[in-house]
């Protein structure tokens, strides 16, 4: 004999699948608006006048970056996406850079750990000391969930024109930059 399930379990079921599929249709929303902000749409109104220590102990200015498209990326040393993607971003800075780009890395850890991934794995890249303090940054630019790696691009305009939230590869970021020329 089987059993049959009442109407009420059946309306309790119903709902709570209809809830879920609402609640997955709004974070889908909102994973979707974080990887593709409105074309042009500003940065933090401080967002040049950042600075962040690098591992020569110089300072870094954002400011010296303006007037050029710039990558941005959010990353740490324990973060397994964030270690794949790394190699990728310096290839997309080699092929890139004669065109005028450029790709900062923004590290969310301490400098003793990325001192040592980064003579493991080096990049032609500059890499900022962000620590985690990097995150609030990672936040107004976009990053609501607050996760790594997390990469944006700023066209030479100083627009955000992308924003990613996971990792990232070469040909998806030669695509951003054949979408700016």
């Amino acid at each position: 004999m089987s059993a049959r399930p009442s109407r009420r379990a059946m309306l309790l079921t119903a709902t709570i699948g209809g809830l879920s599929g609402l609640g997955g249709g709004w974070w889908w929303s909102q994973q979707a608006a974080s990887r593709n902000p409105p074309p042009g749409e500003p940065l933090p109104a401080d967002f040049w006048q950042q600075q962040f220590d690098t591992l020569a102990g110089t300072p870094l200015h954002l400011a010296s970056l303006q007037g050029r498209p710039l990558l941005l990326n959010f990353w740490a040393t324990w973060c397994p996406p964030c270690v794949k993607e790394m190699p990728e971003l310096d290839r997309f800075h080699e092929r890139f850079a004669p065109q005028g780009w450029q790709v900062l890395g923004l590290a969310i850890d301490g400098p003793t750990p990325v001192r040592e991934f980064l003579a493991k794995t080096p990049v032609k890249f500059p890499i900022g000391l962000a620590g985690f303090g990097g995150t609030e940054l990672s936040q107004a630019l976009g990053n609501t969930a607050g996760g790594l790696p997390f990469s944006v691009l700023i066209d030479a305009q100083g627009r955000l024109r992308q924003r990613k939230m996971g990792a990232t590869h070469f040909d998806e970021l030669r695509q951003w930059a054949q979408a700016l020329a």
